[in-house]
């Protein structure tokens, strides 16, 4: 009996740990109930080059925006060299967000954070293809 109770607590708690560990490497998708209602504005800006462009149909944005996906948070991304992207929302509630993608990093109104490498490259395709 002792020996089946003992069994018992170590499944579960076998079980506890395996589902704490498959939610860490999940990560978390902090625009998955992003509409494009909720959109007042956007724009994309480039560095290099120097360049703004107003987005006026926000719907792929949101689309690839609710794909991405983050983990723990990093600012090694001061390290590296390349394009960023930045994204600037106006939200209707008046707040203003700006996410820069910088694969393999996003960094969300000034924190950066490792991501999940597709979805950020495909943000950066998205506003190439909108520079061209």
């Amino acid at each position: 009996m002792r020996k089946r109770t003992i069994l018992s607590v170590l499944c579960i708690l076998s079980a506890a740990i395996l589902m704490i560990v498959f939610a860490a490497r999940g990560g978390r998708k902090p625009y998955k109930d992003l509409e494009a209602a909720q959109i007042v504005s956007a724009a994309v800006s480039f560095s290099p080059p120097d360049q703004t462009i107003a987005i006026t149909e926000v719907e792929e944005l949101v689309d690839l925006l609710k794909d991405v996906v983050i983990w723990q948070e990093d600012h090694s991304y001061t390290e590296h060299a390349g394009q960023g992207v930045t994204f600037t929302l106006v939200m209707a509630d008046g707040t203003q967000t700006s996410i820069m993608e910088y694969a393999p990093f996003l960094v969300i109104d000034g924190v950066g954070y490792r991501t999940k490498y597709e979805p950020c490259e495909a943000l950066n395709r998205y506003a190439n293809r909108l520079c061209e």
